[in-house]
C-alpha cells in the first residue's frame, strides 16, 4: 500500500471513549469537545483521570449511558493490544483504534490473539510536547500535523473512514501506510534521532562545567529531545526493534569509516573521505521536506543582535512586518557573558539583502 496524504473527511457524531488521559489523550478528549462531541475519559491513574475532566477533556467514563461511536486507546505501547481487545468485546458496535507510535508489533499481537480487526485501525498521531501528562494537554496540539493510519487487510471501510473523521476533526493532515511501512519510516525519522540524541547527550555526563559553558545552539539542538521520557523509549523500541537494528548497522558501518579516517587524518584520501561524510549529510539534510510540508527549501540565514531585556524581540518582528518581509524560521541564542540575544531569522534568498538593509536603517545590528 503506497503512503498518501489529504485532509480527513466527515466529522465524528460521538459519543468517544478516550483510554488513557495522557497528553494525547487529554488532548484529543479536549479537541473533541471543541468540535461538540461528547467525550468520556478512563484511565488507570484516578489522578490523571480526574486532572482530564477538570481541565474539560470530557466526562468520566462512568457516565456513559449510550454506545460510543468511536474508542480511542491512548495506552502505553506495552498494555495497548490488551486494551484494544478489551475495548472490542466491550463496545460491539465502536470502531476502535490505538494511537501507539508503533504498529506492526500490535496489529500482529492483536491477529495471533484471533481478534476480529475489522473495527479496529491502527493509527499515529505525530504530535508532541516536551511536557507530558494531561496538565500539559491542548486541544489544538494535532493541528496541521501528520496522523498516519495503518489499516489492516481485515479493516472495513467505514471504520477507516471513522478514524479518517477523527484526525480530520482535530485539525490533522491524513496518511495512510501499512503498519510495515510506518513503522520502517518512524524509525528513521523518529527513533534513531532519539537514539542518536541520547547517545550524545550521555557523553556529557562528567563534563566538567566549564566545558560545557561554550555550548552553543548545535548542542542544545541536538540534545532536545534526550531529555525525553525513558519509560516510554524503552517500550518503543523494544516493540520496534528489528527496524531499528537494520538502521543502526548502516550508522556502525559510517561510524567505523570515519574512526578509520581518522585515525590516520592525513593519509592519501583521508580529507576527500571526510569531505565526502559531510557532503552525504547535507545531501540527506536537502531532503527534508520544507515548511508546511511543502519541497525542500534553501533559505538565506541572518543574525540580529538585541538587547536582552523586554519587549526586543516583539519590536523586531514587528518592524521585519513592517519592512513586507516574511520570516520563514527563527532561532534564539545568547552570547555569553553578555546581555545580548541573537536572533538568528531565516527568510527567502531574494529577500536577505533588503531585510539586511531595511534593519541596519532602523539601528538595528545584524550579522550576515
Amino acid at each position: 500500500m503506497s503512503a498518501f496524504h489529504s485532509h480527513g473527511r466527515g466529522h465524528l457524531d460521538g459519543p468517544v471513549v478516550v483510554f488513557g488521559t495522557g497528553l494525547l489523550g487529554a488532548s484529543i478528549g479536549l479537541g473533541l469537545r471543541g468540535r461538540g462531541v461528547s467525550v468520556f475519559l478512563s484511565d488507570p491513574s484516578p489522578t490523571n483521570q480526574a486532572v482530564a475532566v477538570d481541565i474539560g477533556a470530557g466526562r468520566p467514563l462512568s457516565e456513559l449511558a449510550n454506545p460510543p461511536q468511536l474508542v480511542v486507546v491512548a495506552a502505553p505501547p506495552d498494555v495497548t493490544a490488551d486494551v484494544v481487545e478489551r475495548a472490542l468485546g466491550e463496545y460491539p458496535e465502536a470502531v476502535v483504534v490505538d494511537i501507539a507510535s508503533v504498529k506492526l508489533a500490535i496489529q500482529a499481537d492483536l491477529r495471533a490473539r484471533g481478534v476480529d480487526l475489522s473495527r479496529y485501525v491502527g493509527t499515529h498521531p505525530m504530535a508532541g510536547r516536551e511536557k507530558s501528562g494531561p496538565v500539559a494537554a491542548r486541544g489544538e496540539l494535532f493541528t496541521s500535523m501528520p496522523w498516519v493510519l495503518c489499516p489492516s487487510d481485515e479493516t472495513s471501510a467505514d471504520a477507516l473512514q471513522t478514524a479518517r473523521s477523527l484526525a480530520g476533526d482535530l485539525g490533522a493532515i491524513v496518511s495512510q501506510f501499512t503498519a510495515e511501512e510506518h513503522d520502517e519510516a518512524v524509525a528513521l525519522v523518529s527513533h534513531l534521532p532519539q537514539v542518536m540524541s541520547s547517545l550524545l547527550a550521555s557523553r556529557l555526563q562528567g563534563t566538567p562545567l566549564h566545558a560545557l559553558s561554550l555550548a552553543g545552539n548545535g548542542l542544545r539542538d541536538t540534545t532536545r529531545i534526550a531529555a525525553s521520557d525513558p519509560t516510554l523509549w524503552v517500550q518503543i523500541l523494544g516493540n520496534n526493534a528489528a527496524k531499528m537494528v537494520d538502521i543502526l548497522h548502516g550508522v556502525r558501518e559510517d561510524l567505523n569509516r570515519l574512526i578509520g579516517t581518522l585515525e590516520d587524518p592525513t593519509a592519501p584520501g583521508a580529507r576527500l573521505d571526510l569531505a565526502q561524510l559531510i557532503s552525504e549529510g547535507n545531501a540527506g539534510q536537502a531532503r527534508i521536506p520544507g515548511k508546511h510540508g511543502g519541497p525542500p527549501q534553501a533559505y538565506s540565514w541572518l543574525t540580529v543582535l538585541v538587547d536582552d531585556r523586554p519587549g526586543q524581540i516583539a519590536r523586531l518582528l514587528t518592524e521585519i512586518g513592517e519592512i513586507g518581509v516574511n520570516v520563514e524560521d527563527l532561532r534564539l541564542d545568547h552570547s555569553s557573558g553578555q546581555n545580548v540575544g541573537m536572533v538568528e531569522l531565516s527568510v527567502m534568498p531574494n529577500k536577505h539583502d533588503l531585510l539586511v538593509e531595511a534593519l541596519t536603517d532602523r539601528g538595528w545590528r545584524v550579522l550576515q
